[in-house]
């Protein structure tokens, strides 16, 4: 069987999932692994057959999307060439973790996509949602990339088919401890808003990892590093606890972890906005903002705030064999006739 894994490449999240994912399909076929997009930082250790530049959201500086920078960077005939090259026919299965690309290939054919993602979870109606609502952004959700049939990851498993995170092997294998510290990871915001409000809270050693500055520094009680997977991931397990944004693989992992947890979206961007409001119902702290009026709530957070403690077993060699087998052709034939339909 060929199989067509096809990953978002904007954020880290998806990537650091698919580490654990892919091992358990190529159990079942040939797999080809295609990513588009360009905000990664995580590096992957299996071969890629294809890379497209795709559709990405830009991080800024001020704490969201930086919507002129995304207009500037999209390439949208080249995105349009892509969906319409891609031979998504000679594939038996396309699994899709929110990659626009192969799901538009599939629709222009009209072949079945598999989401196998978190963006399917947080659309599901019983899933958690902010308190206002934002039309366009869920519109953009739904659109973004179109599948067939869905299979989410939240932080709690609501719904039938909703389950809980992928832990990466990696993270399942650390040593926890409590060293004091707290693990900062903000790509929206610049090193400078983040020094700038990190040391009005003297008492809290900060390490911050960043998106926009290669060379590490420290300024009091702050200490700036370049993004480096090993050193973030050991910083979170020896950390007291983790302030990020609401992204969903970051704050899943620090609750795993047994750490404290504060969460702050970001600004227009609405599957963020639906990530605080499911990671406030495990008993994360929410501010909206990186900013002065939040130092009372982020000040109470490093005081009074609680380890989350939470149960994520490892599930996803059963997600992947019952995926494999409710529609890969062969297994849904054997299926059939097994219940003596025929076909």
């Amino acid at each position: 069987m060929k199989i067509l894994f096809a990953i978002q490449g904007t954020g880290n999240g998806h990537l650091s999932r698919a580490r654990d994912i892919y091992p358990e399909l190529i159990k079942y076929g040939s797999v080809d692994v295609l990513i588009s997009g360009i905000q990664a930082d995580v590096q992957v250790p299996f071969p890629v057959t294809y890379r497209f530049y795709g559709m990405s959201f830009i991080f800024g500086k001020r704490g969201g999307v930086d919507i002129w920078d995304t207009a500037r960077k999209l390439k949208l005939f080249r995105l349009i060439k892509d969906i319409r090259t891609l031979q998504v026919a000679d594939y038996d299965l396309v699994i899709n973790d929110f990659e626009p690309v192969s799901a538009w290939a599939c629709k222009r054919k009209k072949l079945p996509c598999i989401s196998l993602s978190h963006q399917c979870a947080v659309l599901h109606p019983a899933a958690p949602k902010p308190a206002s609502g934002d039309p366009m952004g869920q519109l953009v959700l739904q659109r973004y990339a179109p599948v067939t049939a869905a299979y989410g990851f939240h932080f709690k498993a609501f719904a039938e088919n909703i389950f809980t995170p992928v832990i990466r092997r990696e993270i399942r294998d650390l040593e926890v401890a409590d060293h004091g510290h707290y693990t900062v990871y903000l790509p929206a915001y610049s090193d400078e808003t983040i020094v700038k409000h990190l040391s009005q809270f003297p008492n809290a050693k900060w390490h911050v990892f960043s998106k926009h500055n290669k060379q590490p520094f420290t300024t009091g009680n702050v200490s700036v590093m370049k993004i480096d997977n090993r050193a973030f991931i050991e910083s979170m397990a020896t950390g007291t606890g983790v302030l990020c944004g609401a992204g969903f693989e970051g704050p899943a992992e620090a609750m795993y972890l047994g750490k404290k947890v504060l969460v702050i979206p970001m600004l227009t961007q609405y599957e963020q906005q639906c990530n605080a409001a499911g990671a406030a119902a495990m008993g994360a702290t929410v501010v909206p903002t990186l900013s002065e009026k939040n130092y009372p709530t982020i000040r109470n957070w490093i005081i009074d705030g609680q380890p989350i403690t939470v149960d994520y077993p490892d599930q996803t060699a059963a997600i992947v064999k019952q995926l494999i087998h409710r529609h890969a052709p062969s297994h849904k034939k054997a299926g059939r006739v097994a219940a003596g339909v025929g076909i």
